[in-house]
């Protein structure tokens, strides 16, 4: 675990990128805490009763959500009562000076207050303007958007679960996450098209389409092999070994993808005579022929625990991993030396939270701030918009 809130470095590569962020829970959040982490300047506007996230407990860390921590570090908190014209002028005046503006209210909810993409284009037309939805702003427009909803609509929830079991939700908001990396993605191409071009633009991302392009070769099998997927458990359809395999205390991750890894992963287990087998010899013959070549793979496992098979594994070549809990995932990503904790803010204020996943060697990730309280920057942000900006002065 390291602190880095008071490194100093050369200026992230957004640097100078006023981002006014009218996102809650998670999306949004996850998207513009990327873009703080780069540099740049995010104003988060909550209602008067903060992000939903907030009250999300338990757990907790003293008073505050854990859930509201991992997703808002580095940002600046201004409370807003959009329905009071005073905190509405604000808002507005907030994204007259932004280069970004990122919201997920539902399509049309913020025109009410000036705050929708042509209001907000007409007076700031450099703007990038990142709208995130459920179901995208035509015929979907108005069904609320929650990830759990996005995974059973998307086909994700039938895939996930033993095959003569329930379908199951994924551990996490996935859908959620992989919206916000590609509302992050569409900002960065549209802040690059604004500073070659001078124009800004609608960039629109929703759930449902982040999960059909998500599901990957799933709906490749769909739409280019008119194949409908089903559960299989922890197996893949197309790789064997590609899943957990039990060992002599715990399963074991065993992703033999190629024939070469598969002939590594024979000769640790002392069989390499069942690589050279015609049934096994190819992909596909291991794939057709799975109830066969697991017990031979399995009998061998048996005779070691989780963690040594890995370490021979890995030294061979072989994918492979113990399959832990949350805090056994962080303790690897210390073992690789990927430093995976950064304690931002300091003294009662310092939080611990989750490293930024990208590394850049000319311009690195900072960690300016740690998670605001609600309307912790509202004065000074009330001052500030209240202030003529230096274009304005005659």
């Amino acid at each position: 675990m390291t602190d880095d809130t008071a490194r100093e470095g050369p200026p992230g590569p957004l640097s100078g990128v006023l981002v006014a962020d009218f996102s809650r829970i998670l999306a949004g959040p996850y998207a513009t805490m990327l873009l703080s982490d780069l540099g740049a300047d995010v104003i988060k506007v909550e209602g008067p009763k903060g992000d939903d996230t907030r009250s999300w407990t338990p757990p907790a860390r003293g008073e505050e959500s854990t859930y509201y921590l991992g997703v808002n570090r580095g940002k600046r908190s201004i409370a807003l009562d959009l329905r009071d014209e005073r905190d509405a002028a604000a808002g507005r005046e907030l994204a007259r000076r932004a280069d970004v503006l990122i919201e997920n209210f539902k399509p049309g909810g913020l025109a009410r207050f000036g705050l929708d993409y042509d209001s907000v284009r007409a007076a700031n037309p450099g703007i990038v303007y990142s709208s995130i939805t459920g179901f995208g702003s035509g015929s979907g427009r108005d069904v609320p958007g929650y990830d759990l909803m996005v995974q059973a609509i998307s086909g994700l929830m039938s895939l996930t679960g033993e095959p003569d079991g329930p379908p199951y939700r994924a551990g996490i908001s996935v859908f959620d996450v992989m919206a916000g990396n590609h509302a992050a993605i569409g900002i960065l191409a549209a802040l690059r098209h604004r500073d070659a071009t001078g124009d800004g633009q609608l960039v629109e991302v929703n759930l449902l389409s982040s999960a059909l392009t998500g599901l990957v070769n799933h709906s490749s099998a769909y739409v280019a092999g008119e194949t409908v997927p089903y559960r299989m458990g922890n197996a893949h359809p197309s790789v064997f070994p590609y899943e957990p395999l039990p060992t002599a205390d715990n399963d074991l991750i065993v992703a033999a993808a190629n024939d070469g890894q598969f002939r590594r992963l024979c000769e640790v287990l002392g069989t390499p005579e069942v690589a050279d087998d015609p049934r096994f010899a190819t992909n596909a013959g291991r794939t057709a022929n799975r109830a066969e070549l697991r017990p031979i793979l399995v009998e061998r496992l048996k005779r070691r625990g989780a963690v040594a098979w890995f370490e021979l594994l890995v030294e061979a070549g072989v994918p492979s991993g113990p399959i832990n809990t949350i805090d056994g995932g962080f303790a690897m990503a210390e073992r690789f030396e990927l430093d995976p904790v950064v304690v931002v803010g300091e003294g009662d204020h310092a939080v611990p939270t989750t490293r930024h996943p990208i590394r850049f060697s000319r311009t690195p990730v900072s960690y300016r701030l740690p998670p605001p309280g609600l309307d912790e920057h509202g004065a000074e942000l009330r001052a500030w918009l209240s202030e003529p900006r230096e274009d304005d002065r005659g």
